[in-house]
């Protein structure tokens, strides 16, 4: 079963790798859009673009879990590399607006059919192993998160040695996802269970059913907010450091800083930081409550923006100043870096009591991230319109203020959802 997992957790850095990618070429793309016979667009129009990836995945997650319950994991999280796929090669063959649209919605399609799969693969690999389901989440968000990263590092370099060429080449980064899914990753369920599962579930109106009996809707809130607020920054941010400074924003050193590959190094060292937090964080789910560390991770993200806020008004001062700044960063992406894998583990735990739905309930973390990130883009394109890295900076916040309401009120309910015996409710492992 490792090896079962190791290539399903291989599949889910290649597929996000390409996802990464698109994502940042996309971005150098539009910034020098009219140079390809296009338009000129601003921060709004990005944003929209943004949501629309989000809406497709927020769409098509719940179609695309159940689907895998009924037809297989292993089957359905090969549909995702194909959506992909045929995105870049639209992508590279035209810069008209609308069709580009249309490529951001393929690949929000790509990830609704992969995600939800993979992580009810997972949540079968780790039934009744505490320890494995950490270790997994965490590596699950790790696979996520590098591939993401490191497409966007990839994506700078690559854009500037072969430009539009790069959408192409990334089509065969897809193929091999697809291979790897293919021929990589077995089957977890036999023919017989499928075939349980499916006599059991008569569909939507289950799934339904499952919902409103769930605890899962106390993990929403929290972490759609979370997801919001690195929405803000997984696009507006690229594009607010390679565009043009605007005259109105001459005060914010951060903005207009950098060129793709200067924004690759640096990604390249925060995705560094934030590796070792998830392995950190990945290792403690026995002794911490989950949301003791979601806890933690919120008000890192909160001493992230304080810093670059720091930062972004340095302009003028000595550079070891400016680094000194950056200490905290690196602090607060550290323990950021647990909130996620913790909200995935709550997560998996809910899905224990529906063990033929596993699919259907871990397709939710699809639900909570588009909403969370089409949240973020339209919130982040306004915000950064209005006052620039500074308005992203403010937006974040508050965002994360939102995130720590709801969240002592899931603390009470934690010990539900979590099967592990070694977590008493109300006290902390020593």
């Amino acid at each position: 079963m490792l090896r079962s997992l190791g290539a399903v957790l291989a599949g889910t850095f290649t597929l996000r790798f390409s996802t990464g990618l698109t994502g940042a070429l996309l971005i150098y793309y539009l910034a020098e859009l009219p140079r390809h016979g296009g338009i000129t667009i601003g921060p709004i129009t990005l944003g929209l673009f943004g949501a629309l990836f989000f809406a497709a995945e927020l769409i098509l997650s719940t179609p695309f879990g159940l689907l895998a319950d009924r037809l297989g994991h292993h089957r359905v999280m090969q549909y995702g590399p194909i959506f992909g796929a045929l995105a870049v090669i639209l992508t590279w063959t035209t810069a008209q607006i609308p069709l580009l649209g249309l490529t951001r919605l393929l690949e929000g399609a790509s990830s609704a059919a992969s995600i939800p799969s993979i992580l009810g693969y997972i949540a079968i690999a780790t039934a009744g192993d505490e320890l494995l389901r950490g270790r997994a989440s965490a590596r699950f968000e790790g696979a996520t998160l590098a591939g993401l990263g490191v497409g966007l590092v990839v994506a700078g370099p690559l854009w500037q040695a072969v430009g539009r060429t790069a959408f192409l080449l990334n089509a065969l980064v897809y193929v091999g996802s697809f291979l790897l899914y293919r021929f990589g990753v077995p089957d977890a369920q036999t023919t017989a269970e499928r075939t349980r599962s499916a006599a059991t579930r008569p569909g939507l109106r289950r799934y339904a059913h499952i919902l409103g009996r769930s605890h899962v809707w106390l993990l929403a809130p929290t972490w759609i907010a979370v997801n919001a607020s690195i929405g803000l920054w997984t696009g507006q941010a690229l594009f607010q450091l390679v565009r043009h400074r605007p005259d109105r924003f001459a005060g914010q050193y951060l903005m207009g800083l950098a060129d793709p590959v200067k924004v690759s190094l640096g990604l390249a060292i925060g995705l560094v930081v934030f590796f070792a937090g998830l392995a950190f964080w990945g290792e403690r789910f026995r002794r911490i409550r989950r949301t003791t560390i979601i806890f933690y991770g919120i008000i890192g993200g909160a001493g992230v923006m304080v810093a670059a806020a720091l930062v972004n008004h340095s302009g003028g001062l000595p550079f070891a100043v400016r680094l000194a700044e950056t200490i905290p960063i690196g602090i607060g992406l550290f323990v950021l870096a647990g909130a996620t894998p913790a909200a995935l583990g709550l997560l998996a735990d809910v899905s224990e009591a529906y063990p033929n739905d596993r699919g259907a309930i871990m397709g939710l973390y699809s639900v909570f991230l588009a909403v969370g990130q089409i949240t973020g883009n339209l919130v982040g394109g306004g915000a950064a319109d209005l006052a620039g890295i500074d308005g992203l900076l403010v937006a974040t916040l508050a965002l994360l203020a939102v995130a720590l309401l709801p969240l002592s009120r899931l603390r009470t309910f934690e010990h539900r959802l979590t099967p592990s015996p070694d977590i008493v409710p109300g006290r902390e492992a020593e």
